[in-house]
């Protein structure tokens, strides 16, 4: 239990430095990379709901929570969890995965804009250090 409550946190945290990082850079660059990140427009039943930023940004942090803790149950069972670069290998492939969305919605980036792809990968990139700096901390007083 005391586990899932560290792997949790991490993902808390992390969601929120990517949710802040992302915000920031639409805010200032006007790049709608802050909407793709709580973008749900392509889920089948939650489209339709009527969500606050809040409640978006919720979402997200579930996702972070989740991410963390299935990636740190596949880097376990490959006894790569003490290492940060897988971590931040796999949220960039996810991020680049993730870019795709664009294409379901109007309100986000086009997928040719490469200014949002940059900072969406950057804050992927910044996800994945947060985490894997983390768990490996995590590991290391564990020890």
């Amino acid at each position: 239990m005391q586990l899932f409550v560290k792997l949790a946190a991490i993902g808390i945290f992390s969601g929120v430095v990517m949710g802040g990082f992302l915000k920031v850079v639409e805010q200032l660059m006007n790049i709608p990379v802050y909407v793709l990140l709580l973008n749900v427009d392509y889920f089948p039943i939650i489209q339709d709901w009527q969500m606050s930023e809040f409640v978006e940004f919720l979402l997200h942090i579930l996702v972070s929570v989740a991410l963390v803790i299935i990636l740190y149950g596949v880097f376990d069972k490959w006894k790569m969890n003490r290492k940060m670069y897988p971590y931040i290998l796999a949220n960039l492939l996810i991020g680049g995965l993730l870019f795709v969305t664009t294409t379901f919605s109007v309100r986000t980036p086009a997928i040719t804009d490469l200014a949002a792809f940059l900072y969406w990968m950057i804050a992927h990139l910044i996800f994945g250090m947060f985490v894997g700096v983390l768990i490996v901390l995590m590991k290391r007083k564990k020890d």
